[in-house]
């Protein structure tokens, strides 16, 4: 049953991380915007992510949480929604921080995940238990809290303002050749690819006329899988890893023919700039974190890796099952990735 039958005042949204789900979130909050303009939208999320939602959503009031401050990060945020009461809270994230982060939150209704998707305690904190959808994508997970406001049912689609400063930028980095962009890096080093593997693509693309950009983020696993590709490489490509801003990597991906990726935000970065996306993924079921309109072009041994662990088929686990095996991504092998690319290529038209 809808909860509104006219558009609410003001709504808050709970999403405070990471990268990728965060991104996907973006697609239900311009849902509700497209069909409720006039309704006043803010949105609480972690200090990296509120950074890059600020500009993407300019019509959105975002606040920032600190987490690493703790209770007094807490206290920030609820100070700076004093005197304010919503007539929503969808609280999108199942993590306790979360939870206790909504305590400070006045809303006349705090909708949650239902029994299948909540964890961390999460249906204590909530009165309005939002029913998951067939789909295990966190996407479409996402998207069932509009319905159950009230709105039409819509496919997810984003729409993103890129600088002219960024957008000129990015240009700047391309050539007149396509250009695969290469993220290898998850936050996780468990998620990540082999150096190897990723060299042998990147070798391969480079014969099919692609230039290579490696980008990522600043942090030592990134810094360093992108020192150990180049190693292994015989061609030149430029290494962007640790050189871009959020928004800068978001350009680029917007310019590139292609990108190449982890389980990770600069996945679904490009998903959201409608760039294709070869994900790869063996920890975590690509139907419920893949890039969610290019989940065709996903390389995936977590099927494999999970009867492996568990003796038991994908279908028969737990739709949120992660593989532990820390070398389960090594099940991906360079053939697999490199028959992905020429497909996605031809079916793509990324060459002439």
């Amino acid at each position: 049953m809808a909860l509104f039958s006219t558009p609410p005042t003001s709504l808050c949204i709970l999403r405070l991380s990471a990268i990728g789900d965060v991104c996907n979130a973006i697609a239900a909050v311009q849902a509700i915007q497209a069909q409720w303009p006039e309704t006043h939208i803010t949105w609480i999320a972690g200090k990296a992510e509120a950074a890059l939602l600020t500009p993407l959503l300019p019509d959105v009031e975002v606040i920032a949480f600190d987490k690493k401050l703790g209770f007094k990060g807490m206290k920030t945020v609820w100070k700076a929604l004093k005197g304010k009461r919503f007539d929503a809270l969808l609280h999108m994230q199942s993590a306790i921080r979360a939870s206790l982060l909504s305590v400070g939150i006045k809303a006349r209704y705090t909708l949650g995940f239902d029994k299948v998707r909540a964890s961390d305690l999460q249906s204590w904190f909530t009165n309005i238990k939002v029913p998951s959808p067939q789909s295990l994508h966190v996407l479409d997970g996402f998207m069932a809290f509009t319905e159950t406001l009230g709105l039409a049912p819509q496919t997810p689609t984003w729409s993103l303002p890129i600088s002219d400063n960024d957008a000129a930028w990015a240009q700047s980095q391309m050539s007149d050749k396509p250009t695969l962009i290469v993220a290898p890096a998850a936050s996780k080093a468990f998620k990540n690819w082999t150096a190897e593997g990723y060299a042998g693509v990147i070798e391969h693309a480079i014969e099919k006329g692609f230039d290579v950009i490696l980008a990522g983020g600043p942090g030592k696993i990134e810094i360093e899988l992108g020192q150990a590709i180049e190693q292994k490489l015989t061609h030149p490509v430029k290494n962007l890893i640790g050189k871009t801003t959020l928004l800068q990597l978001l350009s680029l991906e917007k310019e590139a023919a292609l990108v190449l990726a982890p389980d990770s935000g600069p996945a679904h970065l490009a998903n959201a700039v409608n760039t294709p996306v070869i994900g790869l993924y063996a920890h975590h079921n690509p139907a419920r974190t893949g890039p969610y309109n290019w989940r065709q072009y996903v390389v995936s041994a977590y099927d494999e890796a999970i009867k492996a662990e568990t003796g038991q088929l994908a279908s028969k686990v737990s739709w949120r099952t992660r593989v532990k095996d820390p070398d389960a991504m090594q099940r991906i092998t360079i053939d697999h990735v490199i028959a992905r690319f020429d497909e996605v290529v031809e079916k793509e038209g990324l060459c002439s």
